[in-house]
């Protein structure tokens, strides 16, 4: 199999680390010169990429071609390129939908949306896809955990949750920034906080078939730490500013 990676930023990196680090069998990765960092680190320390300045060359040489690029440039580039019917097409784009997709690439190609975070460089994380797609699926499946969307209209809900990645970070450096004003050192208070989110994050996961509820209820006790904490923030309406924030995400990528 050869692949083809138009645009070169962090996802397309997350992604190319995570599918040359596992057991597919990939005899080559054809990756724009778009961002000149990342590709030549890329080209660097993996035999199988080519940097390529050509978008239509990656499209050419390959048999599956993952769309990696912002909104903006897909509209600017997607409609002057020329794809293969044959082609397996994975978007990455969060606000172009698959019917405009195959307005701008006016061939019967198998197209297929995707929603990689960076975590998939580690092979961890979900992968939402739409429509279902049994290679896709398989492909995914070797770098995380692949979910697969019937609906495109329910896929929209996944992109919105997945703009919330700055601010769960932001939330550990914010934790990890008051442990070092209360004189702990930078490197234990990250490691602290990053590993209790971790293993809470584990926990949630092994319950994941229970309600929620159930893990914020039974981490809490009576007038305990957790009791006052989630009190308070539940009284600065902090929740409800997520749900909001969320909503606001839906609406931008229903535009």
């Amino acid at each position: 199999m050869i692949l083809g990676f138009i645009g070169c930023g962090k996802i397309s990196f997350s992604v190319i680390t995570g599918i040359l680090s596992s057991r597919l069998k990939v005899k080559k990765i054809f990756v724009s010169k778009r961002n000149s960092k990342i590709s030549s680190y890329l080209k660097k320390k993996y035999k199988k990429i080519i940097v390529t300045e050509e978008n239509q060359e990656i499209i050419n040489k390959s048999d599956w071609v993952f769309l990696a690029i912002t909104p903006l440039v897909g509209e600017k580039i997607i409609k002057k390129l020329k794809f293969k019917p044959n082609q397996k097409i994975i978007s990455f784009i969060s606000t172009i939908t698959i019917p405009k997709l195959k307005r701008m690439i006016k061939i019967k190609a198998d197209i297929v949306r995707a929603i990689p975070l960076p975590p998939i460089s580690l092979k961890q994380g979900p992968i939402p896809i739409c429509p279902p797609n049994k290679k896709v699926k398989k492909f995914f499946d070797r770098l995380g955990s692949t979910v697969e969307i019937k609906n495109e209209k329910l896929s929209i809900n996944f992109w919105s949750t997945s703009g919330m990645m700055a601010s769960y970070y932001e939330l550990l450096r914010t934790m990890s920034d008051w442990l070092v004003k209360k004189g702990v050192k930078r490197l234990d208070a990250q490691k602290y906080i990053t590993s209790l989110f971790l293993a809470l994050s584990k926990d949630a996961v092994v319950n994941s078939k229970k309600d929620l509820k159930y893990l914020v209820k039974e981490s809490q006790t009576s007038k305990g730490l957790n009791e006052q904490a989630l009190k308070d923030i539940s009284k600065k309406k902090v929740y409800r500013s997520i749900v909001e924030t969320l909503d606001n995400l839906h609406k931008r990528l229903n535009k």
